[in-house]
């Protein structure tokens, strides 16, 4: 199934319209990340489906008091870039699998100034 974004486009990579929240729309600025392929510079890739799904079903379980869209998984570790309900456009930093409460990791005002903090990781990674 197709998934919209923000302009209304449909996408199989992201959110079907029955997965995306009310209170959810995908950020142009990151449509334009999806768009431009950039998808994997380590640590960090984006997530496209069916893994943003996914994610999401076990961020839901894990954290039932949090509204959270996934859209990014740091792969040498638990971290989770997020959007969460009530805080766009802001970009939360999650550490799945953490307990209840100490999974917040830090935030970005939106996803341009995590994305600078992303390729910052890709350029200290060495794996």
């Amino acid at each position: 199934m197709d998934s919209m974004s923000k302009h209304g486009e449909f996408r199989e990579d992201l959110l079907t319209p029955k997965e995306v929240p009310d209170w959810f729309t995908y950020p142009h600025s990151f449509i334009r990340i999806v768009d431009s392929g950039l998808a994997v510079f380590k640590p960090w890739r984006i997530l496209k489906q069916p893994h943003i799904s996914s994610r999401m079903r076990g961020l839901r379980e894990r954290f039932p008091d949090r509204g959270l869209i996934p859209f990014a998984l740091r792969m040498d570790c638990d971290d989770v870039a997020c959007w969460e309900q009530g805080e766009m456009p802001r970009v939360v930093i999650v550490h799945d699998l953490a307990s209840p409460g100490w999974e917040r990791r830090k935030g970005f005002d939106d996803v341009a100034q995590w994305l600078r903090a992303a390729i910052d990781d890709f350029l200290e990674f060495d794996d």
